[in-house]
């Protein structure tokens, strides 16, 4: 071939391969959108508070959207294992993820290879609650000064079930050994078995939200012994809270949706409006209320991203200041 010919003939190739780059581009920015059902990923297993959340929202959200969230529970490495599947999908729109406190914590108390505001973005911030210390319902436990107590004159011998290892869950118990109430965090990644631990004599304690086990109070199977908040929660009146004993210490579990950085800004807006919208109906407002959350829960996306820092900003004073 001669040499002229030849570099016609790659010329040609190269435009045609141009060619179709620029019509599939063309294609993907008008290609209607959501084109195909969205995910929401929970880094948890099911039946917990993350995933009560997601199916909450995506029953909700499919009116609107006109087609249906799926959600996929992805359990493992407090969270991380939702968030690197969420990480190495395409920002497309199709895919989002619950993303709450215990995975936030990650970015102080591990060696995370995400950033929050880099790598994802949030769509909202859908729920605010206190978390507590739960014992069962027949628990020779009568109040926290029982507990704690115990925990003084036995150090790690009582084990509280948490969520995960590096955890607001096992950050608070860290710091509450700094009072001398130590204890030992058994994590249980899936929330069901987390929830039943305390019942089955697995962990004399529970480390949870009240609205993830409200069938369990209603029930009578556990009660609360401390809940971590500045003033009492009006649902438990009779329960102390940790400001008021002294304990510099409340990290309030957050529930967010979020989407992976680089999706294009109209799939995201549209996403966003689309969750405001379901924030702002009654089965939501009510699904709050049964949660013992904060009826103020929902931030948008400017805000929660503000949230977002301020949460990891007081994480990062409190572990610094365990030394840890």
């Amino acid at each position: 071939m001669k040499p002229v010919s030849k570099f016609i003939k790659l010329f040609g190739a190269g435009a045609l391969a141009l060619g179709g780059l620029f019509a599939s581009g063309a294609i993907q920015a008008q290609e209607k959108y959501p084109s195909r059902p969205i995910e929401i990923i929970v880094p948890w297993g099911p039946g917990g508070g993350a995933d009560q959340l997601a199916r909450k929202v995506g029953k909700i959200m499919e009116d609107s959207m006109k087609v249906s969230f799926p959600v996929v529970n992805a359990p493992g490495a407090t969270g991380s294992t939702g968030m690197t599947k969420l990480l190495v999908g395409q920002p497309d729109g199709h895919a989002i993820s619950v993303f709450i406190a215990d995975t936030h914590a990650l970015q102080v108390t591990g060696n995370t290879k995400w950033k929050s505001g880099t790598d994802f973005k949030p769509l909202a911030i859908m729920l605010q609650q206190p978390s507590a210390i739960f014992v069962p319902n027949d628990s020779r436990f009568k109040t926290w000064a029982d507990f704690e107590k115990e925990a003084k004159a036995n150090p790690g011998k009582l084990k509280v079930a948490v969520l995960g290892l590096g955890s607001i869950d096992d950050v608070t118990l860290r710091y509450l050994g700094t009072k001398g109430i130590k204890t030992n965090a058994v994590p249980f990644s899936n929330p069901g078995e987390r929830y039943v631990s305390i019942l089955g004599g697995h962990a004399d304690a529970l480390y949870e939200q009240a609205g993830d086990v409200r069938q369990m109070l209603d029930n009578k199977q556990m009660r609360p012994l401390l809940i971590f908040a500045n003033e009492r929660v009006p649902e438990f009146k009779d329960i102390p809270v940790s400001k008021e004993l002294g304990y510099n210490v409340t990290l309030p579990q957050f529930r967010s949706l979020i989407i992976k950085a680089g999706t294009p800004p109209e799939r995201v807006k549209l996403l966003a409006d689309a969750i405001a919208k379901a924030a702002a109906s009654p089965e939501y407002k009510s699904f709050l209320k049964d949660s013992y959350a904060d009826p103020n829960s929902y931030l948008g996306p400017a805000e929660a991203e503000k949230f977002l820092q301020h949460e990891l900003d007081a994480m990062s004073a409190l572990v610094t200041s365990l030394g840890k």
